[in-house]
């Protein structure tokens, strides 16, 4: 009877070793691509003031979308969590978008290769962190499910795992149909 007794114990104690390493591994895996992100993001962070430089060399007197480009990137590089980094990141993508904006109105800036070297190295860098942040939140979506579903759930909260946050960088008013009107 004894020998059956610690038999269920250590089936038991691997089974709950096995989910907890499991939850280990989502969430070292979690970490690490949150940590892709910030690669990537900080290539992104390099690259806006040698575009705006560039951008003022054509169009200095715009002084206030400079200004407004150099604030939003200071907020997103202080931003830690991933809320508020998306938060922060769907500001300097607008304050982007504004600065590509102004660069329309000038032809001998966008047929200037620095300008449309930057241009594509930022692209890139988009694409890049499109790519990371897909994988981190699927990441986060494997390790979230598995806090909730039983019996890892038992495991999860007795060795204090918490849920960690999506990293979503827009806005809800972007994810609304756009209404098209003639």
């Amino acid at each position: 009877m004894t020998w059956i007794i610690l038999g269920i114990a250590a089936v038991v104690l691997l089974w709950a070793v096995s989910i907890y390493n499991g939850l280990v591994q989502l969430k070292v895996r979690a970490e690490g691509s949150w940590s892709d992100i910030d690669v990537q993001l900080k290539r992104r962070y390099d690259l806006i003031p040698n575009l705006v430089e560039t951008v003022k060399g054509y169009a200095a007197h715009e002084s206030k979308v400079f200004e407004s480009v150099t604030q939003a990137r200071a907020r997103a590089m202080g931003a830690a969590a991933p809320g508020a980094k998306g938060e922060a990141e769907q500001g300097l993508s607008g304050a982007l978008k504004t600065l590509f904006a102004v660069a329309e109105n000038y032809p001998q800036l966008r047929a200037s290769e620095n300008f449309q070297g930057l241009q594509s190295s930022l692209t890139q860098v988009e694409e890049a962190i499109q790519s990371s942040r897909r994988y981190y939140n699927a990441v986060i979506r494997d390790y979230n499910t598995k806090l909730q579903v039983i019996p890892d759930s038992l495991v999860a909260s007795a060795a204090g795992f918490r849920p960690k946050e999506f990293f979503q960088p827009d806005s809800p008013e972007e994810r609304r149909n756009v209404k098209v009107s003639f």
